[in-house]
């Protein structure tokens, strides 16, 4: 795809539309000449290069990754009009284009019927599943994961209602043991399951925790901002394959939210959230007098809290479906070079002499430390602060890598033979998200152990 080629093209198309409405002058305040402007781009393209090369399997760290090319060109097309999703008046095309993607996120999640939208990110996703949770179950609680995202607690916050961290098991994921203990308190009217942790990418037993929706006249919200395309390798052949039943599961639940700009190849910032229960549009009832008047059909602005909203953002994920469809032959080939990058990567760990790989990746996070000695907690945080140091600042092969701090508790369930002399510490995490990282894997472990040898 010639992104060059495409992006000039969009501009065409801009212009020949806008034709079409008659000529006008531009005002005088806002013409910049080229000399001027050059001179600011320069500025930005400078300024620019401080960042780190996501768009290089080379970058194994956080969840960052560039956008489609299709994403790019689609938003850009869409935001020379810069429409405005809130009401159809602002932005009508875009607006269809945005009800037909949220269509096909809730046939991936088997969400049929459905009400949803799409949102600036992932938090104000799980704000608004949140929000409709409490208006179900005025004056009870949210429970969720001890290793959920730290969003259900400051979202809680903001509500005004009660949050309940929930103690993990062995792997991370939620004790649904310890769930019901809380549930037969009566406090808790919603149940947050996480489909995939953004420390380790674990996946909460979604099939399981079902069972005590009705035993306890509970919500259950599952939270699959980072995680929810993989539902796309749900039984799928082959090393990249996932379990059926908890991602199945998905479709009994009561909401769910995604986010397109993460694993849907798309900018910052387009999330989703979808309800299983169309009626819940009766709790975002408001009138705008001014707003919603070109049209007696439902205007998104009307299910969702927030208001303007960029067009663009709709039809950047409309068009990259068009080319890369969230299916298993479509986008689902995207997601499963990742994760067989991440089992690759953790079959070398467990043959390293240098590296210890912490837990099994679920998707296609890979969490490890180096091997230490004598294999103390306080010895593996000063090592794996030193690699990732190390690995950012070398000028010849640079490696881009994050950490996660894990405490003495959990670090001692999953290799007790380290020696506990901290409250816990770093250990190096990848997100191996760039399907160009199957090919890459095997360099960036070679490149570990050479930091990682004493």
């Amino acid at each position: 795809m010639d992104l060059r080629h495409w992006l000039d093209e969009a501009v065409t198309a801009n212009e020949t539309w806008s034709r079409t409405f008659g000529q006008f002058t531009q005002h005088p305040s806002l013409r910049i000449d080229d000399e001027r402007f050059g001179t600011a781009f320069g500025l930005l393209t400078e300024r620019l290069r401080d960042n780190y090369p996501f768009f290089h399997p080379r970058y194994a760290g956080q969840m960052l990754k560039p956008p489609h090319p299709a994403a790019v060109v689609g938003y850009l097309t869409a935001m020379l009009i810069n429409p405005n999703n809130h009401a159809l008046d602002g932005g009508p095309a875009t607006a269809a284009m945005e009800r037909e993607v949220v269509a096909q996120l809730a046939t991936m999640f088997g969400f049929e019927p459905h009400l949803g939208h799409l949102t600036t990110s992932g938090t104000i996703a799980n704000l608004e599943a949140l929000f409709v949770a409490r208006e179900l179950h005025p004056g009870r609680g949210v429970a969720y994961s001890a290793e959920a995202h730290y969003t259900h607690s400051r979202m809680c916050g903001v509500l005004g209602i009660e949050g309940h961290p929930v103690p993990v098991d062995g792997r991370g994921a939620m004790d649904l043991d310890a769930l019901e203990e809380l549930l037969r308190t009566g406090r808790v009217g919603t149940v947050v399951l996480t489909a995939g942790t953004t420390a380790l990418g674990v996946v909460d037993p979604v099939h399981e925790a079902l069972a005590l929706r009705e035993r306890y006249d509970v919500r259950i919200h599952v939270d699959a901002a980072y995680g929810g395309f993989f539902t796309l390798l749900a039984g799928s052949d082959g090393p990249e394959g996932l379990p059926e039943a908890p991602w199945r599961a998905i479709a009994r639940c009561d909401s769910v939210v995604v986010d397109p700009h993460k694993h849907g190849l798309q900018p910052y910032g387009c999330g989703a959230v979808l309800f299983r229960d169309p009626a819940v549009g009766r709790f975002y009832l408001h009138d705008s007098p001014y707003t919603y008047f070109t049209s007696e059909e439902l205007h998104l602005g009307e299910i969702s809290l927030e208001c303007s909203r960029a067009g663009a953002a709709a039809a950047a994920l409309w068009l990259t479906f068009q080319l890369l469809p969230s299916t298993r032959d479509g986008l689902g080939q995207v997601l499963a070079a990742g994760r067989r990058a991440a089992v690759r990567w953790a079959e070398l760990i467990e043959e390293s002499e240098h590296l210890d790989l912490y837990q099994r990746p679920e998707l296609d996070i890979v969490s490890y430390f180096p091997v230490s000695e004598p294999a103390t907690l306080s010895r593996i945080d000063e090592a794996s602060a030193r690699i990732l140091q190390a690995g950012m600042t070398d000028a010849e092969d640079p490696v881009f890598l994050s950490t996660l701090r894990v405490g003495a508790a959990a670090m001692d369930a999953r290799h007790p033979k380290i020696i506990q002399d901290a409250d816990g510490a770093r250990i190096l995490r990848s997100v191996l998200m760039k399907p160009e990282s199957e090919d890459y894997v095997d360099h960036l472990h070679q490149r570990l152990e050479q930091l990682a040898r004493p």
